[in-house]
């Protein structure tokens, strides 16, 4: 009788140190869908300091897939404007590398094609805020899932 607590005993602390030592990682959120955006937000001293919602006619969506992005916007007052890329993540940070778009974004694309913006991601919202030289928060574009 003692063996068999014995080995229950053991059998019993071996299931327990599996189980707490295989434990969940956390869940990541990926930017991987289609997302709309929604305002703008403008800092000041690292904090939002206004918000800007969009005007009307004003559209502008993004999607990220497999390491691609495409955006299109459009305006009702003038000519709509799309990029194509590729883009990684890290924890806080989204970097575009823009390769591909219409004529105002070829010519913006002769002196920048990569855009890093902190990233701020949920499972149903993403800010991409844009840092200054001095590390502070300047502007944000904010995005909703739409799927």
């Amino acid at each position: 009788m003692k063996k068999l607590f014995g080995i229950a005993a053991v059998i019993f602390g071996i299931v327990a140190l599996l189980s707490w030592g295989t434990s969940e990682p956390p869940v990541m959120h990926t930017i991987e869908g289609t997302w709309e955006l929604q305002h703008f937000y403008f800092y000041e001293n690292n904090e939002v300091s206004d918000t800007v919602e969009l005007a009307e006619g004003y559209r502008q969506v993004k999607m990220y897939y497999n390491g691609n992005i495409m955006w299109s916007r459009t305006n009702v007052d003038s000519v709509g404007r799309f990029g194509y890329g590729t883009f990684r993540i890290t924890e806080d940070e989204l970097i575009e590398n823009i390769e591909y778009g219409d004529i105002n974004m070829m010519r913006a694309l002769d002196t920048l094609t990569q855009f890093s913006f902190e990233l701020q991601l949920t499972s149903d919202t993403y800010s991409q805020v844009t840092i200054d030289a001095e590390g502070n928060r300047e502007f944000s574009e904010n995005y909703k899932r739409i799927d």
